[in-house]
């Protein structure tokens, strides 16, 4: 029964995230631009969390899914050092300069031109920027937990289907 309940709940919950269905369509299916090219707007940094610098932020937003439940943006920032709360998963690819980057269990990995990384949502990490960097940034609120569950446990039931299917 306790079963029934949170599967109940779980689609519940999940349909609210569904974004392709066609009456809920509100944005054009392709959306594309040089991220050199898009309105920069000032984004000054929480305050409190600069360390050292005078760091200036801004960013300009490129795409939004219709859910609002992920955005891409751009994002550049002059030297400085700050700590920044990823409150979003956020998956980042840099476009110029290089940044460097302390993660919450003290890991360095300096971000340069080119590199991606993954910041997971509800962490700290400490950023130093020495000149400048230019980033492209996609954010993702994360699926409240019966919502992630749900999906969890349907993947490996499709995926064990899938599985049986392809051995017989």
């Amino acid at each position: 029964m306790s079963w029934q309940i949170f599967a109940a709940t779980a689609a519940t919950l999940a349909v609210r995230y569904k974004s392709y269905l066609p009456e809920r369509r509100q944005q054009e299916p392709l959306v594309a631009s040089c991220p050199h090219s898009l309105p920069m707007e000032p984004r000054p940094i929480e305050p409190s969390w600069v360390i050292s610098g005078t760091p200036v932020a801004r960013a300009a937003s490129h795409s939004q899914a219709d859910d609002k439940c992920a955005t891409t943006t751009v994002w550049d920032c002059t030297a400085g050092q700050f700590r920044w709360f990823f409150g979003w998963d956020e998956v980042v690819v840099i476009l110029e300069g290089e940044v460097h980057v302390t993660a919450e269990d003290g890991t360095v990995r300096v971000l340069r031109s080119g590199d991606l990384a993954y910041f997971k949502a509800g962490t700290w990490a400490t950023w130093r920027i020495d000149d400048y960097v230019k980033k492209i940034a996609v954010v993702r609120k994360p699926f409240p937990l019966a919502v992630s569950l749900y999906y969890r446990i349907l993947n490996r039931l499709l995926g064990a289907r899938r599985r049986v299917g392809l051995a017989a």
